[in-house]
C-alpha cells in the first residue's frame, strides 16, 4: 500500500514554529558561547548536544543502518507519546495495539485523547491474518503498535511483512526485548517499508533502564521530522556520555545477555517442576510468563516475601510475569514458591 508522510502529519506541524539551536555540534575549541544563557562555570553547565550525534552513529554501526534514519527519546516511552502527538488528531484519530500488549500505548492514547483498537491475539499469543485483515478493513486508525516480542506474553510475533504491508499508516514495531531473541531485527525491513518504525531501548539487554534511552529506526524522512518536532535536549549530556562509553564494551554486553539467557533457562527447568506452576509460555524476552493455579495467592505470598512480579490476572487470567533475575534472587522466588 501506498504510504504518504505528508498525509500522516497533522496539518498545523507543517508549518509549526521549532526551536532551532545554531552551536555546531562538531568540535568548536576557541568558540565562546553567549548564545543560550548557561552558566559560564560548572560541570554540566553546557546544553547537551539536542541531535546525539556521536551516540547515533554508534547505535547506527550496531544495528546495521545509516545514522540518519535514527531519532532518539527519554527512554521507549516519549517516543511513543511523540509518535502520537506528531501524526494523531486529539478527539479524531485512532491508534491499534494488540491485546494483550505493552499499557504504555493505551496509557499515552488517553494521554492524547485518542481512540484506542484492539488486536485480540489468539490462544498461542499471535495475530491471526484473517482477524488482522477485517478489522484493518473497517479501521482508519493511523498508528498500528506491534510489540515483539510482545510484552508481557514474551513470543514474538509472526510474519510481521505482512502486517506492516496491508496497513496503511505508520506500524510501529516495538523491540525493546528484541536482544534476547533468535529472530533478526524489523530494522532489516525499513529500506522495504516507508511506513515502518521499529523502537528499541538500552533499557533491557543493555542495562541501563536509570539513563532512559529510547531508540527509533525509520526512514530518513521520518527520522527528520522527530528530530526536528522533539524537545530539543531531551537526553542529558551525561546519558549521552554514559551510553557511549557501555556501547563500546561488545563484550560485556554479550556476556550480561549470556548470563540473563542462561538463567532464564534454569528458571524454566525450575518452574516446571513446581506444583503450583501451571504453564510457562515459551519466552524471547527477559521475562516468563506463568501460569498458576492461583496467581492472586502466588502473588500475595512472592510479596509478603519481598519479591515483586507482575500480576497478569484477571487479563491473562492466573499468569503473572516474572522478570529474570540474578542467580541468588532466582534461587529465592523458587525457594518460595517450592513451599506453596
Amino acid at each position: 500500500m501506498e504510504f504518504n508522510l505528508e498525509k500522516m502529519l497533522r496539518p498545523h506541524l507543517k508549518s509549526a514554529l521549532v526551536y532551532t539551536n545554531t552551536r555546531p555540534t562538531e568540535s568548536s575549541d576557541g568558540l565562546i558561547y553567549l548564545d543560550s544563557n548557561e552558566s559560564p562555570v560548572g560541570k554540566y553547565n553546557r546544553y547537551p548536544d539536542g541531535e546525539q550525534k556521536a551516540l547515533k552513529g554508534k547505535l547506527a554501526a550496531i544495528n546495521g543502518v545509516s545514522a540518519d534514519r535514527l531519532f532518539m527519546g527519554n527512554g521507549s516511552d516519549e517516543l511513543i507519546d511523540l509518535l502520537m502527538r506528531i501524526f494523531c488528531e486529539p478527539g479524531s484519530d485512532t491508534i491499534m495495539c494488540l491485546d494483550p500488549s505493552f499499557s504504555m500505548y493505551e496509557v499515552y492514547a488517553d494521554f492524547n485523547n485518542l481512540k484506542i483498537e484492539k488486536l485480540r491475539l489468539n490462544g498461542s499469543f499471535q495475530l491471526d491474518k484473517e482477524v488482522f485483515d477485517q478489522c484493518v478493513s473497517e479501521t482508519s486508525a493511523k498508528i498500528l503498535f506491534i510489540c515483539s516480542p510482545n510484552n508481557p506474553t514474551g513470543n514474538s510475533i509472526e510474519d510481521l511483512a505482512y502486517f506492516i504491508s496491508k496497513f496503511e499508516g505508520l506500524v510501529v514495531i516495538d523491540e525493546a526485548y528484541i536482544e534476547f531473541s533468535p529472530n533478526d531485527s524489523a530494522t532489516k525491513l525499513l529500506v522495504q517499508f516507508p511506513n515502518l518504525v521499529v523502537l528499541k531501548t538500552l533499557s533491557k539487554a543493555h542495562g541501563m533502564a536509570g539513563l532512559r534511552l529510547g531508540v527509533g529506526f525509520a526512514s530518513p524522512e521520518i527520522a527528520r521530522l522527530i528530530t526536528r518536532l522533539k524537545p530539543p535536549y531531551n537526553i542529558s549530556s551525561e546519558s549521552q556520555r554514559i551510553a557511549a562509553e557501555e556501547l563500546d564494551d561488545g563484550m560485556k554486553f554479550n556476556k550480561n545477555v549470556g548470563l540473563i539467557l542462561s538463567e532464564k533457562a534454569k528458571l524454566v527447568d525450575a518452574l516446571e517442576q513446581i506444583r503450583a506452576v501451571k504453564k510457562v509460555y515459551a519466552s524471547h524476552a527477559n521475562f516468563l510468563l506463568v501460569e498458576f493455579a492461583d496467581a492472586d495467592e502466588v502473588y500475595r505470598i512472592l510479596i509478603k516475601n519481598q519479591i515483586l512480579t507482575s500480576l497478569r490476572h484477571p487479563g491473562i487470567p492466573n499468569c503473572i510475569r516474572i522478570t529474570v533475575g540474578n542467580p541468588e534472587e532466582n534461587l529465592k522466588l523458587i525457594s518460595i514458591l517450592t513451599k506453596i
